[in-house]
């Protein structure tokens, strides 16, 4: 698995076309994912201790945190399938595209150090596009029409799944006053 990450991470185009020829891979790629989700529910965890949120909210931020990257993983990937085989006629399954992210996300793993984490998320950002453009079989251009197109999507969603759950809070917040 790490050597498949390095590779991964060096943008190896024989790395993510095996990844998405490769459904037995599928869990190995879900495992990364899931250990960015811990390093970062940590990272969650430690920035809340250090603030003094208390040891309740840090720790419900760390399970948001955590939660958020799983959920994120799956709910971009399935956009970024719809995106790229609607819109733009890529040719993949979306088993190809949760493999080929789930890679993409191995810099990710260096996400809690301070600076480099941001620029780990930024490569991380740029191998979704080689991600999209292999698992989808079309040039970088249409991955990236793809990944923004795509971006537009999830942060549409993203805004209402959050203004639900904000009346929802704002509302038990007036009811427990």
């Amino acid at each position: 698995m790490v050597d498949r990450m390095i590779r991964a991470t060096k943008a190896d185009v024989a790395l993510y076309e095996e990844a998405e020829a490769t459904p037995t891979l599928q869990n190995e790629a879900v495992t990364i994912v899931a250990i960015v989700a811990v390093i970062g529910a940590l990272g969650s965890l430690v920035v809340g201790a250090a603030t003094g949120s208390g040891v309740g909210s840090a720790l419900v931020g760390a399970i948001f945190q955590g939660i958020a990257v799983m959920v994120g993983y799956f709910l971009w990937s399935y956009i970024a399938f719809f995106v790229g085989t609607r819109l733009f006629n890529g040719t993949a399954d979306y088993g190809e595209l949760l493999r080929t992210i789930g890679y993409a996300q191995s810099p990710n793993v260096l996400s809690f150090i301070p600076c480099i984490g941001f620029l780990a998320a930024l490569w991380s950002l740029w191998l979704s596009v080689v991600a999209i453009r292999q698992a989808l079989d079309f040039d970088t251009g249409k991955a990236l029409l793809t990944s923004l197109v795509g971006f537009i999507v999830y942060v549409i969603l993203l805004a209402i799944v959050g203004s639900v759950f904000g009346v929802g809070a704002a509302a038990l917040g007036a009811v427990g006053r």
